[in-house]
């Protein structure tokens, strides 16, 4: 079994049935963290997210997941039209064990995880001492933002 990490967030709908519904979908979960409101992240003009993590058990490879992940999207009604637009649901691999991957389409840790208040911040709620995989602690990274 590998313990993995997800990040979870929606600013279109209702946001929080949505998240739940995702939650419900995914195999193996054992830790949901708070939802909290935070604002967008590159394309500013959009309605405000709700987001969190999930922590989950899983035997599935890192890229099983990953589409586990993209299928569920699809389900709740997820449509990629503009980068860091607007959405029903995201769901992001953000850890998987220890492990690191970069290949095309899948990378882990994922990649601003380390910069992002909204990713953090969920992640201390489940484990304050939780690794990045070369970036460290969850709690250090998030108390060096700004």
């Amino acid at each position: 079994m590998t313990r993995a990490y997800v990040g979870v967030g929606a600013n279109l709908g209702d946001r929080e049935a949505t998240i739940r519904a995702a939650i419900d979908a995914l195999p193996g979960v054992v830790g949901v963290s708070e939802l909290r409101e935070t604002d967008p992240v590159g394309v500013v003009d959009q309605p405000g997210f709700l987001n969190g993590a999930i922590e989950l058990e899983t035997k599935l490879g890192a890229r099983e997941l990953l589409e586990t992940l993209l299928a569920i999207e699809r389900e709740l009604g997820r449509e990629r039209r503009e980068r860091w637009g607007p959405r029903t649901i995201d769901l992001d691999l953000l850890l998987y064990g220890e492990e690191t991957f970069d290949e095309p389409g899948l990378t882990v840790p994922h990649p601003r995880l380390h910069e992002r208040r909204f990713a953090l911040e969920p992640l201390v709620d489940l484990h304050p001492g939780l690794e990045i995989p070369g970036r460290g602690r969850v709690e250090d990274l998030l108390a060096g933002l700004h």
